[in-house]
């Protein structure tokens, strides 16, 4: 928590005093050497960085390779012994939260990080790379949804500016806020996202921001979108999160993303590629119709692989374990002392599953296999080619693949079946059917 020492000369009681016409941002408190160590670099080389370009940013932090593209949205900052680890071996690297304003400063000017810095070692101990969500709205200021007038945006900004300073080198992607569009209107977001933006370039040119964590895909939502880039955001923004939700299967985002991407080329700055980025987006597994256990495991491995073949270097499932929602892959009953925590659900190992058989790869690209229903997509790793194939026909159906003969091990979605299928003439026979199966050669 930021302190203010007592002032003991005159001087700099005449300090203090002027700081009231031009307030100076609230310093960060001390770190622990031991809960800021960033995977893969060291803090102090992060924190020197200033002079850090978006490119380079980019290639630190959106890996093309699986599973490093993989994330999560969690709800807590202090998860339960052993959560960490099982969300870590189900292959996630990325976890998403709300970094909240409301607690994270309860007395005006004063600000104690510390449940994010319990909860930023724990996800580094488990490898996993923390995603932070810039909100909301704080009392101390006002009771409305967003801030909304000069006064509370400045306090706002002096808050992001502490949160960033502490929390600088280690690898946080702060997101600007979630769903403005059910929360702002477009005007009153534009004036919040720039301040934020123009703090944050300023005192860390080196952090990564992204934003608007759109809510939908639908025309008013993309009309939010495009005011946003109109008033420039972009020249703040290292990439574009958007929340595709929908009840039909993700192969049905394709447009979208085309569209979204065409409005980034429209409103870039000169030289800056943007990447877009699927920052919130799931599947329930009961409520909506039709759906269930099995059919939510397959749409999680479709929405991943989906986003693979489209060049999304980061997708963020929606959600790992949160009271009261049907999207969470595990079961809600915590077992203290056991591995796993939790009792898995079809789409936690849906997940593992697919970060397992294509652990180090690179997606290729989508071989043309029969009609356009069919996806059998390609990836190249350090042991040679994966393939993951299914379709959105209504019927099971046989298709060819031109695989080198011999024998392959055929993994279905969520690893419980496998089996050994041969190649005969440079021929290999396949069904497929709406769930992903996972091919490589033994």
């Amino acid at each position: 928590m930021s302190k203010l020492w007592p002032l003991l000369t005159a001087g700099i009681l005449a300090a203090a005093l002027a700081s009231l016409v031009a307030p100076r941002l609230s310093a960060a408190p001390a770190l622990s050497a031991n809960a800021h160590v960033y995977p893969g670099g060291n803090r102090q080389a992060r924190t020197g960085a200033a002079k850090t370009g978006a490119a380079t940013r980019h290639n630190f932090l959106f890996h093309p390779r699986i599973p490093q593209s993989l994330g999560i949205h969690i709800g807590t900052t202090d998860p339960l012994p052993g959560d960490m680890r099982m969300l870590a071996a189900a292959g996630f690297h990325w976890a998403r939260i709300n970094f909240l304003w409301n607690q994270t400063e309860l007395t005006k000017g004063r600000y104690d990080f510390h449940p994010y810095d319990r909860l930023l070692a724990a996800l580094h101990r488990n490898h996993i790379r923390p995603m932070w969500i810039l909100g909301y709205n704080n009392p101390l200021y006002e009771h409305d949804l967003a801030p909304n007038t000069p006064q509370v945006r400045w306090a706002f900004c002096r808050w992001v500016a502490a949160a960033v300073r502490h929390f600088r080198g280690d690898g946080v992607i702060w997101e600007m806020w979630n769903e403005p569009n059910g929360s702002f209107n477009v005007r009153a977001y534009i004036k919040l996202a720039r301040a934020v933006g123009k703090t944050i370039r300023r005192i860390a040119p080196q952090a990564i921001l992204v934003g608007p964590a759109l809510a939908d895909s639908n025309v008013g939502a993309r009309k939010f979108l495009r005011r946003c880039f109109q008033a420039g955001l972009l020249k703040y923004w290292d990439a574009v999160t958007i929340h595709p939700y929908r009840l039909s299967g993700p192969e049905t985002v394709v447009p979208v993303y085309r569209h979204v991407r065409a409005l980034i080329a429209r409103y870039a700055p000169p030289g800056r590629n943007i990447p877009l980025l699927a920052g919130e987006w799931g599947y329930a597994s009961s409520g909506w119709t039709h759906y269930n256990d099995i059919r939510q495991a397959r749409m999680l491995a479709r929405e991943f692989l989906v986003n693979f073949w489209q060049g999304i270097p980061l997708t963020i499932w929606f959600d790992w374990h949160i009271q009261g929602y049907h999207y969470s892959l595990v079961h809600s009953t915590y077992h203290a002392g056991r591995h796993p925590v939790y009792d898995p659900k079809p789409a936690y190992l849906a997940a593992r599953t697919l970060a397992t058989q294509l652990a180090g790869c690179r997606f290729v690209k989508r071989m043309k296999i029969g009609g356009a229903d069919n996806y059998v997509l390609l990836f190249h790793g350090p042991k040679g080619k994966r393939i993951a194939a299914w379709t959105t026909s209504r019927q099971a159906h046989a298709v060819v693949l031109p695989l080198a003969s011999g024998r392959y091990h055929l993994t279905n979605e969520t690893g419980t079946k496998m089996r050994t299928i041969l190649a005969r003439a440079n021929k290999l026979h396949l069904s497929l059917t709406h769930d992903p199966q996972y091919i490589r050669k033994r």
